[in-house]
């Protein structure tokens, strides 16, 4: 009899054992399917998807996230390669992005999460008020080098511009350069932060920034054809720098990723949106 319970106990205990093992065996597969991966725009990444994401943890909480803000173009590579989730980008897919993806088997799919305008910044002790939309072009393609060629006081003309990866920066030079190359003096920075900070800096500075970034220290947002970057007047078209700010996802968004990119657009969501400094899209 005695030895008929301890047979049993050990199969008791061998049994609890396994389920024990197996269940912490379970556990990154349990934490990997409530994370989110996001990659891509510095504009999405640096402010307002953190803010959402915070948001959303507080409502529900066990779901984490993982957020690298490198530029559009990295947040569409990582949707091609499978390495996220979500893709933020400022700005639309290229060709070559819709052809490497079709030949990956991925269906980039659009949500667009927020309205954004390109703002024209200068440093605060600048006179000059407005630009044409010609006169930036020719400023960040080196046409003018010094500032009295826009009717400013005499000074060599320091622009900045994104980095390559940047979705910023291919649509700035697709809507404000007219496809042309921007500049050899041209000064790349990483993010909307570090051209908001040089400009502050310089006295001679021009640089280009989301309106998230538009409160920083030192700058001043300058007109472009007589009008500021500024709702309502962004939103109805008049402003030619205005645009969308996507989220992309291979085929139609489900599951946790679904849930979060309904909830950036839910009343909550376009609130936290409105708030970090983007036009929501209601």
């Amino acid at each position: 009899m005695l030895a008929l319970k301890e047979k049993k106990f050990k199969i008791f205990i061998s049994t609890n054992l396994i389920i024990f093992i197996q269940f912490f065996a379970l556990i990154p597969f349990l934490i990997a399917e409530n994370k989110i991966v996001i990659k891509g725009s510095d504009t999405l990444g640096s402010k307002v998807i953190p803010k959402l994401a915070e948001a959303y943890e507080n409502r529900y909480p066990g779901t984490k996230f993982e957020i690298a803000a490198e530029g559009s173009s990295t947040g569409i590579a990582a949707i091609i390669d499978g390495t996220a989730e979500i893709g933020m980008s400022s700005r639309e897919v290229k060709g070559k992005e819709k052809a490497s993806a079709g030949a990956n088997g991925v269906r980039l799919t659009k949500t667009v999460v927020a309205l954004d305008a390109v703002a024209i910044i200068v440093n605060q002790s600048n006179p000059i008020k407005q630009l044409s939309l010609k006169q930036v072009e020719r400023i960040f393609t080196d046409d003018f080098k010094d500032w009295s060629s826009v009717g400013g006081r005499s000074g060599k003309i320091s622009a900045y511009t994104r980095n390559t990866s940047s979705g910023t920066y291919a649509f700035f030079q697709k809507f404000a350069l007219e496809g042309r190359d921007y500049g050899a003096s041209t000064q790349k920075m990483a993010g909307n932060e570090q051209i908001a900070i040089e400009v502050a800096n310089n006295p001679n500075g021009i640089g280009y920034i989301g309106l998230a970034y538009v409160g920083a220290s030192g700058i001043r947002v300058i007109a472009v054809d007589g009008t500021l970057p500024f709702f309502p007047k962004t939103n109805s078209g008049n402003y030619k720098l205005a645009r969308k700010l996507n989220c992309y996802t291979n085929g139609n968004p489900s599951g946790n990723t679904k849930k979060f990119l309904d909830f950036i657009l839910s009343e909550t969501g376009q609130k936290i949106v409105a708030h970090t400094g983007f036009i929501s899209l209601d």
